[in-house]
């Protein structure tokens, strides 16, 4: 633990660029739990970047500790590239800009190319761009659907997607060795770009991006005179502008936005959980149904990269699942190209462990080839990439992550909810030409292939020993594994940390393939439970899948299971 009062008070001497955390410090003053909270560690430097509280200290999202980040990772770039580039852009996130700027500055003081936006944009820009422009490695400032008080840093490496270990740890070990006040290297905006060190980003690649989203139409013109109806939420952030564009390019004209929630605004005023996984992010545009009776409600997050979907059926709005609308895309896109025959001899959908077991049920019944990975979409990145490395593109049909996350290109690789909500509006198009909502086609799934009930429970354990007492949890089932949960008896249990898969019906032992994760997986028959740490929240999360006949069964199952696991974790 770091030594806090000190870094306190060193902070309080050095601290002089931004107003907002000088008087922050002010206030905190003999508040010794306050100070404790912003110093006694460093903000976390791993392959998702930085994400953390808005605010003063080391353990605080500033423009100081985004300055040490950002001249760790030159650094880092200096040593390991020739002539290297970054891509910089950012969401609507208070000081999003600021800190955008902030690296900006620090890179090109370091010698260190720098391409950045003009205006907020999504994430799977960026993670474009990155590719587009050949550049080293790309940054976003963005906590994704955090609440209003968080930002974050988050890396990109040569290939588009989220820095891997070894460059993280490069760059981590640079960081450490960097003086917050006195090593950070910068020039002003003005003096990088008439350096040409700074670079504004062309309009021409936003053009290029539009047109590569849709080259991914299923069924091209399947919008225009379909009569479908949306109402559009961009929850005050970077997708208003590139989602609207990707709807009129595909015919879709028939779209209201959420004039409450159209404007950036990093208070997020309308919906404190900028979340689209959540009922509440719809709220807003549940107004707007009383006189528009909209088939789809669609809401993307701050950075754009998920999208969420409340269905028209039977009169009132049903929100659908991460999971359910992955499981809707992975049908609509393998069964249409099978119907027009251009479905790839093997087809490849990938999905993370915790995602529904649906999808390769599903999958598999269009002959695809289902790939498992662990959570983050960097790991589906890389396997994208190595098809593509082997000359297999063409086989690449979705990626997804229960989590609202989707990408059905190799535009892009990172999950993209402008080409996702493409896809959603264009499925939806689709079966309304057929006289079907969304949620009858997935009805139609579960009578087909079973019903399938996927659940996640999140416990937040913040403070100074949140994380102590969360790997605590995990090793409790290390150590003394369950047999059995509910009454239903554990056959498999698999260990991303010790890389085991052990069989305990006939004790066989396994190694995992996976990279290493602190992530706990046990099996019981068709069902599944997870548990791990999140990676960018003080919160542990626990999934349950489930298989059953019918929804109730599921459901009485699946609390039975986290009544349960509550008890054994002391939750």
């Amino acid at each position: 633990m770091n030594d806090y009062n000190a870094l306190y008070a060193i902070w309080k001497e050095k601290c002089t660029q931004d107003n907002d955390l000088v008087k922050e410090l002010n206030d905190i003053a003999g508040n010794e739990n306050e100070i404790l909270e912003r110093f006694y560690q460093s903000l976390a430097f791993g392959t998702g970047g930085l994400r953390g509280v808005l605010g003063a200290g080391t353990n605080r999202m500033n423009i100081y500790t985004v300055g040490a980040a950002t001249q760790g990772l030159a650094n880092y770039l200096n040593e390991d590239f020739e002539s290297p580039s970054v891509a910089i852009g950012y969401d609507s996130r208070n000081k999003s800009d600021l800190f955008a700027q902030r690296a900006a500055c620090v890179l090109a003081a370091n010698g260190i190319k720098v391409y950045l936006f003009k205006e907020l944009i999504p994430t799977p820009v960026v993670a474009w761009a990155v590719r587009r422009l050949g550049c080293s490695s790309g940054i976003v400032i963005t906590a994704s659907h955090n609440p209003a008080k968080y930002n974050g840093y988050k890396c990109y490496d040569p290939r588009g997607y989220q820095m891997t270990d070894e460059a993280a740890d490069k760059t981590l070990g640079y960081i450490n060795s960097i003086d917050i006040f006195d090593d950070v290297q910068t020039v002003s905006l003005e003096e990088g770009l008439a350096s040409g060190k700074i670079e504004y980003i062309a309009e021409s690649l936003l053009e290029d991006y539009y047109a590569a989203v849709a080259s991914r139409q299923i069924n091209p013109g399947v919008c225009k005179d379909s009569g479908l109806k949306l109402i559009y939420a961009p929850l005050h952030g970077s997708g208003n502008k590139p989602v609207r564009r990707i709807f009129k390019d595909i015919g879709l004209d028939d779209v209201t936005v959420v004039a409450s929630q159209e404007l950036p605004d990093g208070n997020f005023p309308t919906c404190p959980y900028p979340n689209p996984e959540i009922k509440q992010a719809f709220e807003e545009a549940r107004k707007l149904t009383a006189e528009n009776k909209a088939d789809i409600l669609l809401a993307t997050d701050p950075d754009c990269d998920r999208v969420g979907i409340a269905v028209l059926d039977n009169g009132d709005y049903t929100l659908l699942t991460g999971n359910e609308v992955g499981c809707l895309l992975i049908e609509y896109i393998l069964s249409c190209k099978q119907k027009a025959g251009t479905l790839a001899k093997n087809p490849v959908i990938i999905k993370t462990i915790v995602s529904s077991e649906l999808a390769a049920v599903i999958a598999k019944s269009y002959g695809a080839e289902i790939f498992d990975l662990l959570t983050g979409f960097k790991y589906i990145g890389e396997l994208m990439t190595q098809l593509e490395e082997k000359g297999e593109a063409d086989r690449f049909e979705l990626g997804f992550e229960e989590s609202y996350g989707y990408l059905s290109g190799l535009h892009t690789r990172d999950k993209d909810a402008v080409n996702a909500s493409m896809l959603i509006a264009e499925m939806a198009a689709y079966y309304k030409k057929q006289g079907k909502t969304l949620v009858a086609v997935l009805n139609e799934l579960y009578a087909k292939h079973g019903y399938y009930l996927n659940s996640l429970f999140n416990y937040y354990v913040e403070g100074a020993d949140g994380m102590q007492k969360m790997n605590a949890m995990l090793d409790t089932l290390r150590t003394s594994t369950p047999t059995a949960i509910a009454g239903v008896a554990v056959t498999n249990v698999t260990d991303y940390k010790e890389c085991t898969d052990k069989d305990l019906v006939t004790g066989e032992i396994k190694k995992t393939t996976l990279p290493v994760s602190n992530v706990i997986v046990l099996t019981l028959g068709r069902d599944k439970l997870i548990v791990r740490p999140s990676g960018t929240e003080p919160k542990l999360k626990i999934y349950a899948s489930v298989a059953a006949d019918n929804a109730e069964n599921a459901k009485k199952t699946t609390e039975e299971y986290k009544a349960d696991m509550e008890a054994l974790l002391g939750l």
